[in-house]
């Protein structure tokens, strides 16, 4: 998610199977993870600015926790599976804590966020990221703290495109 894009107009995305009255996929779930909080809290936050920019509802963002970045694809599946949500978007920072072991812990997550996105037809958007190097010093926080706000708007940017993306190849594969 190294692009941006900007979207003029994002038109209202259909179902991409058949839905039970009364269901409603005009809703995007955001998963945060609370390790690193602050800094999470800051892609959060400019996802929900950018997409409010952008002409979504705020109140259709429904914002949840976990523990860890470890967490977060349980939750993603459950979510996406459960017909509400037209999109999902999955914040983490997961960085080396002298244990070798973050580069495994990112690339599992993404990769079950993958498999999410591809056994439940919706999409599911990834800002889970692990610096090459980070240490808890203030040159360190102040940058990510930068840095996680604009991944949280290419985050927004890229959810509303896939969202757009799913609209047009329903009508493309509509009988």
């Amino acid at each position: 998610m190294n692009q941006t894009s900007h979207i003029d107009h994002v038109p209202a995305v259909p179902p991409a199977r058949p839905l039970p009255p009364g269901a409603r996929r005009a809703r995007i779930a955001v998963i945060c993870a609370r390790w690193h909080h602050d800094i999470v809290a800051q892609a959060r936050d400019g996802l929900c600015d950018e997409l409010a920019r952008q002409g979504w509802p705020p109140a259709a963002i429904d914002l949840l926790e976990v523990p860890g970045a470890f967490e977060i694809p349980l939750q993603a599946q459950r979510l996406a599976r459960g017909g509400r949500h037209a999109a999902v978007v999955a914040i983490a920072l997961v960085v080396d804590g002298g244990i070798y072991r973050h580069e495994f812990v990112a690339a599992t997550v993404v990769d079950a966020l993958m498999r999410v996105q591809l056994d439940t037809d919706v999409p599911v958007l990834s800002v889970v990221l692990t610096p090459q190097a980070f240490h808890e010093h203030e040159t360190h926080r102040q940058f990510f703290l930068q840095h996680f706000v604009a991944k949280g708007r290419e985050a927004a940017q890229a959810c509303l495109g896939a969202l757009a993306a799913c609209e047009v190849v329903a009508k493309l594969t509509a009988s």
